[in-house]
């Protein structure tokens, strides 16, 4: 029986988005080995969530990103895997640069991918974000 982590860990992700294409790439390591996934990774002790994401995309892709919006949070439990992450995923429209893979020990297949035609299968965090992206904000203004 695999014993469940400690505590949740950390990580966050970018659904970076151009002319109506998401980036995402194939994870070649654990979790979600063989899934489509976005840019991200774990927060560093002492750091920002913003200045993670930041750090983290130009690692995986050269792209320096612009503002930022939360979109989502992702939970990825995986009790046999004894693991526990918890992502919150911001939307990001403003990139400077050409995606490059980076790190082709840990991905493949980087690309800007339709919204309406993404690969499968994709990872926790790409399907939420897909989700995220579908639907609606609506809203409603305060009563005068």
């Amino acid at each position: 029986m695999t014993t469940p982590p400690p505590e949740p860990r950390l990580g966050v992700g970018a659904a970076i988005v151009r002319d109506g294409r998401l980036l995402l790439f194939r994870r070649l390591r654990e979790p979600e080995a063989g899934k489509f996934s976005i840019p991200g990774g774990k927060i560093d002790l002492g750091e920002a969530t913003e200045a993670g994401l930041r750090r983290e995309v130009l690692e995986e892709t050269g792209l320096t990103i612009g503002a930022l919006s939360l979109l989502c949070v992702v939970d990825l439990i995986d009790p046999a895997g004894g693991f526990h992450w918890v992502s919150p995923t911001y939307l990001a429209v403003e990139a400077e640069g050409e995606a490059v893979l980076m790190e082709p020990e840990k991905h493949a297949d980087l690309g800007w991918y339709p919204l309406n035609a993404l690969p499968t299968p994709l990872s926790a965090a790409a399907e939420a974000v897909r989700n995220a992206l579908k639907t609606p904000v609506t809203g409603s203004s305060p009563a005068e």
